[in-house]
């Protein structure tokens, strides 16, 4: 899964009065004409689902993922299809859930139901259109009980749904501990394994208001004592050693870091990245993390296609692109 591009958050999270934004081609065209091919959408299922009916989708929601769909295929860019909100479980906030999707019958049917739906209704969508990427950043071991097993189970049941009714869909799992965690024990399923770039996180997330303690971290620096670009390179040790394909799903620097650190922590993940041959994804387009709508201090903008640009970090995520 060699593909590079950016999350788009169209479908993102459910709040009272919030509807899915409509496609922006704008933006899609500035991604293609940019020489990227690669669109993670991170979806939340309460937007097509009324209370706790997981399995009765709302069909006017579904056909918008239709026109996101549509739309990338019109400019040859790869969609990611992701639950970054599942039935029983979310990185954030899991606790408004009402059921716990690694433990509870009907969160696990739920979740296998909107897979088996999307299986069905994309089943004449190409492989190099469209993959599915399963449930965004499942917990840490132990987290309201979570487990190496508990998790193993649910994805591969729900693999084998898809496969049963889609059998050439690409499918993505996430990492555990946030995506940050290898998953040897599913290297066998014929899936790309999809890990994450935010480490360390006192980069990446200074000063994030979602973190608890991101407010007090000291200002950050890099490379620093216990960060460099050796220690990257152990820290995805794990990843390199599975045997299956992976791609970074979520990479980014919030925007209170100074640029000149960001710059050189990204230089070095990227070039990480690029030497093991993964493609990956920037978290996001537009945003604190973008490359477009960002204040990071000292960041330097150039208009290009109606957008003003984060040009130094446009350039890195393009020069460490690598053919298909």
């Amino acid at each position: 899964m060699r593909r590079y591009g950016f999350n788009l958050q169209w479908m993102f999270w459910k709040d009272p009065g919030v509807e899915p934004a409509k496609t922006d081609e704008r933006v899609l065209d500035a991604i293609a004409s940019w020489g990227f091919d690669f669109v993670r959408m991170p979806c939340d299922y309460r937007f097509w689902t009324t209370g706790l009916d997981y399995a009765d989708p709302d069909e006017r929601v579904l056909e918008i993922l239709d026109s996101y769909l549509a739309a990338c295929s019109e400019r040859d860019l790869h969609l990611s299809l992701n639950l970054h909100r599942a039935p029983g479980y979310v990185i954030t906030q899991w606790e408004s859930e009402r059921h716990n999707l690694w433990a509870d019958r009907e969160a696990q049917d739920g979740f296998t139901a909107i897979w088996r739906t999307f299986a069905r209704r994309y089943r004449g969508v190409t492989p190099d259109r469209l993959s599915f990427d399963l449930v965004n950043e499942p917990p840490d071991v132990g987290q309201r009980g979570f487990t190496r097993a508990a998790h193993e189970a649910v994805i591969r049941r729900v693999v084998a749904e898809i496969q049963g009714i889609d059998r050439d869909r690409p499918i993505v799992i996430d990492g555990l501990g946030g995506g940050h965690l290898a998953m040897p024990e599913l290297a066998d399923l014929n899936v790309t394994h999809s890990t994450r770039g935010y480490q360390p996180f006192g980069v990446s997330h200074y000063k994030a208001p979602w973190v608890e303690g991101a407010d007090a971290l000291p200002e950050p620096r890099y490379p620093g004592a216990e960060w460099d670009r050796a220690a990257l390179g152990d820290f995805y040790r794990p990843w390199r050693e599975i045997d299956a394909p992976v791609h970074v799903g979520e990479f980014g620097c919030y925007d209170q870091t100074p640029d000149d650190v960001a710059q050189r922590w990204l230089t070095d993940l990227l070039g990480e990245f690029a030497s093991y041959g993964w493609g990956y994804a920037l978290w996001q387009f537009e945003g604190p993390f973008g490359v477009v709508g960002h204040r990071r201090p000292g960041a330097r903008f150039e208009p290009l296609d109606g957008f003003l640009v984060d040009r130094p970090l446009l350039d890195l995520l393009q020069g460490h692109r690598l053919p298909a």
